[in-house]
C-alpha cells in the first residue's frame, strides 16, 4: 500500500459505501487532513474493493482509521467517534511520533 512508503504519516480510512457511520466520519477526516496538510496524508480504502488490505491490517469493523508512520501502524481507531474525539486522537498520535 502506498501509505506504507509515505514519508508523511498516513491517515488510512477503511470504509464501505453501504456503511452509515463511515459516511458520517468521512467529511471529518477530510477536514482534519486539510487542517493538517503537510503533517498527514489521508488515504481511503474501500473494504469491498480491497479485501486483501482489510485482512492484512486485521480490520474487524468499519469504519476503522489507522495512522501509519514509517510503514508501521502507530494508532488505530475503530468506529465513528465525534469530531472532537477524532481530532484529539489524531493530534495525540501525531505528537507521540519520533
Amino acid at each position: 500500500m502506498i501509505a506504507e512508503q509515505s514519508s508523511t504519516p498516513a491517515l488510512v480510512d477503511f470504509w464501505a459505501a453501504w456503511c452509515g457511520p463511515c459516511r458520517m466520519v468521512s467529511p471529518v477526516l477530510d477536514k482534519l487532513a486539510q487542517e493538517r496538510a503537510g503533517r498527514v496524508k489521508l488515504v481511503k480504502v474501500d473494504v469491498d474493493k480491497s479485501p486483501s488490505l482489510s485482512r492484512r491490517f486485521d480490520i474487524q469493523a468499519i469504519p476503522t482509521i489507522l495512522l501509519i508512520r514509517d510503514g508501521k501502524v502507530v494508532a488505530r481507531q475503530a468506529g465513528a467517534p465525534p469530531a472532537a474525539a477524532l481530532r484529539q486522537w489524531l493530534d495525540d498520535a501525531l505528537a507521540a511520533g519520533p
